[in-house]
């Protein structure tokens, strides 16, 4: 049996690691606290979970779904985008549902990039914003992010040869691993360079809900032209605790949006239709429930952020996400200290090279874990330095 070379190519998918390392360490028995995947700890709020439970019971929710999404949850998404942003965009052209936000980044790569082809990725962010492109047969082009520039992606530093095969561009502020957020002005400098290069900006917006003092995240559709040259990817996710559910929305440039729906509706057959329903009640429902997790993460942030600088190591301190982006001691690299962390302290944290060349000398620490294993987490970690 041959496998395809692209699957070859593929690094180690970094929280599949991370899964599998925890359950061997659990296996022996040890207690091992994970610090390394963003998933929610608390519950989906009740508000959601009841709507979904009436949706389920409901026989035309067990047909096939829409492909592009039902239309009163298009509909919903729209709304939500002109409530929260001020930004309008057309339910019907604009809006296409997705089964979460890592659907969508994949499929993007297939509705645009053809083998041999680049796309531009931030030196430190999401995987599959790489992966993506190996299984299509294309390039990544690492854009260079430094402590010194706020981790904002230098996309002016591209070399011609590979803009000249450039299709694509992502961005993501408030930025995962790095925590960073971007200016209205490097929102401004991101669009007319996409014009003059004729590139598509996928700006995943997975974590616009969380946001600390006082901060409040922006769409980049906001921006004045953003909508001639990009999409806009958002997730019930983070905001909502919906990990598992599995829902989320692309908006933005409505030949984008057609394109990334083509693709989808040759590959899946859509969310299911109740998920819908929930997800509408989530975004369109009271927002208590927003305001109150993301007061849940500054305070859990506060205490990771002077319980680190008490043991010596440095981190910005985040206006949004739910991680902390530390660097790692003198004499490591970030593959070697998350191991000897995992060895000698039973804790997971993310190494940040497995997000990209920008992320060596850094770890992500997730704050989705309750205040009192986090404040364990930290102590175990200070013993072993």
């Amino acid at each position: 049996m041959r496998t395809a070379q692209r699957i070859a190519e593929l690094p180690p998918y970094l929280f599949a690691e991370i899964d599998r390392k925890k359950e061997a360490k659990q296996a022996q028995g040890i207690d091992v606290i994970s610090l390394g995947i963003g998933d929610p700890d608390t519950p989906t709020p009740d508000r959601i979970v009841d709507v979904m439970a009436e949706a389920i019971r409901r026989p035309a929710n067990h047909q096939y779904p829409s492909y592009y999404g039902a239309k009163h949850y298009r509909q919903a998404c729209a709304e939500w985008m002109d409530r929260r942003f001020g930004v309008k965009v057309d339910a019907d052209d604009e809006v296409v549902a997705l089964i979460g936000s890592k659907e969508g980044i994949a499929h993007i790569f297939l509705a645009f990039v053809d083998p041999g082809d680049y796309t531009l990725v931030p030196g430190a962010g999401y995987p599959v914003y790489h992966t993506g492109g190996i299984l299509c047969g294309g390039q990544t082009h690492f854009m260079p992010m430094t402590e010194e520039n706020g981790f904002l992606a230098d996309f002016e530093s591209t070399p011609a040869d590979v803009l000249a095969k450039a299709k694509m561009m992502f961005l993501s502020y408030p930025n995962n691993p790095t925590s960073a957020i971007a200016t209205p002005e490097y929102f401004d400098k991101a669009i007319a360079f996409a014009k003059e290069h004729d590139l598509l900006i996928v700006h995943d917006n997975a974590y616009s809900e969380i946001g600390f003092d006082g901060y409040e995240p922006p769409s980049f559709l906001e921006r004045p032209g953003a909508k001639d040259v990009a999409i806009e990817l958002f997730s019930c996710s983070k905001s909502y605790n919906m990990t598992g559910w599995r829902v989320a929305f692309a908006a933005g440039n409505a030949a984008a949006i057609k394109a990334l729906g083509t693709v989808k509706s040759n590959i899946d057959s859509g969310v299911f239709t109740a998920i819908q329903d929930a997800a509408v009640e989530a975004m369109l429902g009271p927002q208590d429930d927003v305001a109150e997790l993301s007061a849940l993460y500054q305070r859990r942030r506060d205490l990771v952020i002077d319980a680190l600088a008490k043991i010596g190591l440095h981190a910005e301190v985040p206006k949004g996400t739910i991680y902390v982006w530390a660097r790692v001691p003198e004499g490591y690299t970030s593959a070697e200290f998350a191991e000897k962390v995992l060895e000698e302290a039973n804790v997971i944290v993310a190494p940040g090279n497995s997000y990209g060349p920008s992320g060596e000398g850094y770890i992500r620490i997730s704050l989705a874990t309750p205040d009192d294993r986090l404040q364990e987490a930290i102590a175990r970690i200070e013993a072993t330095l």
